[in-house]
């Protein structure tokens, strides 16, 4: 099999499949390949988990009871916070009338029940390197925030900003994620990596000083904090 992700990344999946031992089996193989994983037996369940945290990726059974497949994509669609989500598609349809009206329904990519773990694990990185590419000596930009890699410089609204390591790592990460809330220790392994051991509460420490540095008099603040889940860069009441 392809070799695992890194243990920087760790995408986190939200796997929903009504049928108990392929969903077993697809938690078993992504998780030996790196992946975090979430499960919902339906699309009700799906719904709510996204609510909760919009996942990296998400493998989607076109038939499920209650909340179609389908209504779960367009919700998804629909969404602000996961809109840019990565959809694949999982059916035991072959119609190609019906792989359409998946992809046309916002999916990204469908696979057909069934398919080998190798051929499933390349869909998704494809997906995952086409939804995170950031351009290494580029810019990063959200609402009146600008950050040039190259430069390692930080701007709101034209004014330069003062970011310590740390901070400009932690702030790089959230404007390459946008919207999603990640969990202190979502935060750590990323940030900091998954061998530095280091308290969840020590990411408050850091999120004080960020929102010290980049919140101006009369500037909106734009991380936000949800209540026992965790942080996120974005705009909305807080």
């Amino acid at each position: 099999m392809a070799g695992s992700v890194s243990a920087m990344a760790r995408p986190l999946v939200l796997v929903v499949e009504d049928e108990a031992a392929l969903a077993t089996m697809l938690r078993y193989n992504l998780e030996k390949q790196g992946f975090r994983v979430e499960e919902a037996a339906d699309g009700q369940e799906a719904l709510t988990r996204l609510a909760e945290r919009a996942p990296d990726l998400v493998l989607l059974d076109w038939m499920l009871p209650g909340v179609s497949g389908i209504e779960v994509c367009r919700q998804i669609r629909r969404r602000n916070a996961t809109r840019d989500v990565p959809v694949i598609m999982v059916t035991a349809r072959t119609e190609d009338q019906d792989a359409v009206r998946g992809l046309n329904t916002g999916a990204d990519d469908y696979i057909t029940k069934p398919f080998s773990m190798d051929t499933l694990l390349a869909r998704m990185r494809a997906l995952l390197r086409r939804a995170n590419t950031v351009p290494v000596k580029g810019q990063l930009s959200f609402h009146d925030l600008t950050m040039d890699l190259a430069s390692h410089r930080v701007q709101r609204n034209g004014r330069m900003l003062h970011l310590g390591p740390t901070e400009f790592r932690l702030l790089e990460f959230f404007m390459q994620h946008p919207r999603r809330v990640f969990a202190r220790e979502e935060l750590l392994d990323a940030v900091w990596g998954p061998d530095i051991h280091v308290e969840p509460r020590t990411v408050d420490v850091h999120i004080r000083r960020l929102r010290k540095a980049i919140n101006g008099d009369g500037e909106v603040d734009v991380v936000r904090t949800v209540r026992a889940a965790g942080y996120a860069l974005d705009t909305e009441m807080h």
